[in-house]
C-alpha cells in the first residue's frame, strides 16, 4: 500500500444499479488516472455487488459500469481491493467476482483508509 498523499482512493459502498454514484465513482478514477494521480480501487457495503458479471442495468433502464470497470487497466488502475467481511455478509466469494481484486480484512481495510489522505466515498 502506497504511503504517497497525492494518490486516491475511491470507495464505492452503494449498489451498481438504482443510483448513479458508481457511475460517478468511476468517472472520478478515470479523471484522477488520466491527470497522473495514482488511484486505488475499494469495493465495501453493496459497492461488492458491483464486481459480479452478468449485471442487467438496462432492465431498470441505466447504463452499465462494466465496460468503464474493464477499461482500468488502460488507465493503470490496478489496485482494487474488497472488503472479505462484506463479500461474506452477502453470501459471496472472490470466485463469482468479475475481476481481479485483493481481499482486505478489517485492519487491512483501516491501514488502507490511513494511508490515504484524499479517499473519496461513493
Amino acid at each position: 500500500m502506497s504511503e504517497n498523499m497525492s494518490d486516491l482512493l475511491i470507495m464505492f459502498r452503494k449498489a451498481p444499479i438504482g443510483t448513479s454514484w458508481a457511475r460517478e465513482a468511476l468517472d472520478l478514477a478515470l479523471v484522477g488516472a488520466a491527470f497522473g494521480q495514482h488511484v486505488s480501487l475499494l469495493f465495501m457495503g453493496d459497492g461488492v455487488y458491483q464486481l459480479l458479471t452478468n449485471q442487467q442495468p438496462e432492465s431498470v433502464g441505466q447504463k452499465g459500469t462494466q465496460a468503464m470497470m474493464k477499461a482500468l487497466p488502460m488507465y493503470d488502475i490496478e489496485q482494487i481491493f474488497v472488503s472479505q467481511q462484506c463479500l461474506a455478509d452477502r453470501g459471496l466469494t472472490q470466485d463469482q467476482l468479475g475481476f481481479s481484486c485483493d481481499l482486505l480484512d478489517q485492519t487491512q481495510v483501516q491501514a488502507l483508509l490511513q494511508s490515504h489522505q484524499q479517499v473519496f466515498n461513493f
